[in-house]
């Protein structure tokens, strides 16, 4: 497989002013040659690496398909560590199409999901956090989602890993010094060393799984849901956030029969506004099945707006709902229509939310809401960490598992048991956060890691 030439289109889908058909592996340059003719001078094969020749495109015939550049990069100087030759060809969809189905006929096969960052992490261009970090710059949803992709990108959580992979395989080195010579009493390092070491590590290790958490907003966004009786003003609140009419308002209570979800950005952060049906006892079937996935959206909430009309009052029904919300969301009280009633009493809302902040706000003349926003904001930035701090799901699993050895260890320790069942549990460690790098990735996880990348990266 590895020694197959692939080729894909590189750009994205629809029109744009260049499209790029790339090709990697031994034969790059050969299959380039086959369908590139240069306006002059020698065929690509003789080109010096990192070069860029204009020519045309053709097929075995010598008709030709397009003008193009084409961009020689020689392995291992190249993306994939393989020789690179990139068409760069007109952005129409069947300029690039006419152009890769010239690289196919030639002796290339078409790339597999992320088939050419695959080929850099087998050829040492990339670890595997820097790969992943790849496809979180291309999906990156605000500056500081791309700068944490940019840090993984360059190097940083690998850096970090593999910092606290060597110092638990020095640990280990030590241990299997005494288990191996026994005799000699060498005692290279004492208990209380290696238990100092393993809080160190277990220390960095719980630093990182702190930032799974905000990884995870940073790269799918914080999910807020709009929740309240009907008719507290939700849609209205939706369309002021989102600075667009995107939810139907009307003074009939019920209008909202579906979850409506748009996205703002604030404090760096993607924000996805969900605006639900309203919470109450109904009849009518259709609203009852909103009434559940109002529910639902709430079980899995980040972060709860808890909508009360301020004209009305806190009522038993408010109450009620509030009292059944799911642990664990952060929770903001958002008074609306507060110019109808400006003496409403926030304290008991306040109570009933466990000391959560409480901002009035009036959706149809627009007033608090920047203070609304910046409460958003606030929380949002709770989920803040250092950029080298920001790992996925994948890493954080593994992480974690690390992190669980690392104190099994401790407890070993403590027990006063042996120091070869101790190393046993340092090696688990070593090997559970090789994953992260992929040290000690097996085929499949590859697998699943490079299916999620688009065909052509």
């Amino acid at each position: 497989m590895a020694e197959e030439t692939i080729a894909a289109i590189a750009t994205g889908a629809g029109e744009g002013g260049i499209g790029i058909v790339r090709m990697s592996g031994a034969d790059a340059l050969k299959v380039a040659e086959r369908i590139f003719r240069p306006q002059r001078g020698r065929p690509l094969g003789g080109r010096r690496s990192h070069t860029v020749t204009y020519g045309w495109v053709v097929t075995p015939g010598g008709e030709r398909v397009d003008e193009a550049l084409a961009v020689v990069m020689r392995g291992p100087r190249s993306y994939t560590g393989e020789d690179v030759v990139e068409l760069q060809c007109h952005g129409g969809q069947l300029a690039v199409q006419r152009v890769l189905e010239q690289a196919l006929q030639a002796g290339a096969r078409l790339a597999e999901p992320g088939e050419f960052t695959r080929r850099a992490f087998l050829n040492g261009r990339l670890d595997l956090s820097q790969a992943e970090a790849v496809i979180d710059l291309i999906r990156a949803k605000t500056d500081r989602a791309m700068a944490a992709a940019v840090s993984h990108l360059g190097g940083s959580l690998r850096q970090t890993i593999g910092a606290l992979r060597e110092r638990l395989m020095e640990m280990m080195a030590h241990l299997e010094a005494d288990i191996d010579f026994p005799e000699l009493e060498l005692e290279v390092q004492t208990r209380e060393e290696v238990a100092a070491g393993c809080a160190q590590c277990l220390a960095e290790v719980e630093r990182l799984l702190g930032g799974a958490r905000a990884g995870r907003i940073l790269r799918e966004g914080l999910r807020a849901v709009l929740a309240g009786r009907p008719n507290v003003g939700k849609s209205s609140l939706l369309n002021r956030l989102v600075r667009e009419n995107r939810a139907i308002v009307t003074e009939i209570p019920g209008t909202t029969r579906d979850v409506i979800a748009e996205w703002i950005e604030l404090g760096g952060v993607p924000v996805q506004l969900h605006d639900t049906a309203g919470l109450r006892a109904t009849d009518d079937p259709v609203e009852r099945i909103g009434v559940a996935r109002t529910r639902e959206a709430l079980s899995q909430a980040h972060l709860v707006l808890v909508v009360i009309d301020a004209a009305e009052g806190l009522g038993p029904e408010d109450r009620e709902w509030i009292a059944e919300l799911p642990e664990g969301a952060a929770r903001i009280g958002v008074v609306n229509k507060i110019d109808l009633n400006p003496a409403f009493d926030v304290a008991e809302l306040r109570e009933g939310l466990g000391g959560a902040p409480v901002v009035g706000v009036s959706a149809e003349r627009g007033t608090g809401l920047q203070a609304l926003e910046a409460e958003i904001a606030r929380v949002a930035g709770a989920f803040d960490a250092s950029e080298e701090m920001l790992v996925n799901a994948r890493q954080a699993e593994a992480i974690r598992r690390a992190a669980d050895h690392l104190r099994d260890a401790q407890e070993t320790l403590a027990q006063g048991l042996g120091v070869e069942l101790v190393a046993i549990d340092l090696r688990a460690a070593w090997m559970a956060l090789g994953e992260v790098t992929g040290e000690t990735a097996g085929e499949e996880l590859l697998d699943q890691i490079f299916s999620r990348f688009c065909i052509g990266k």
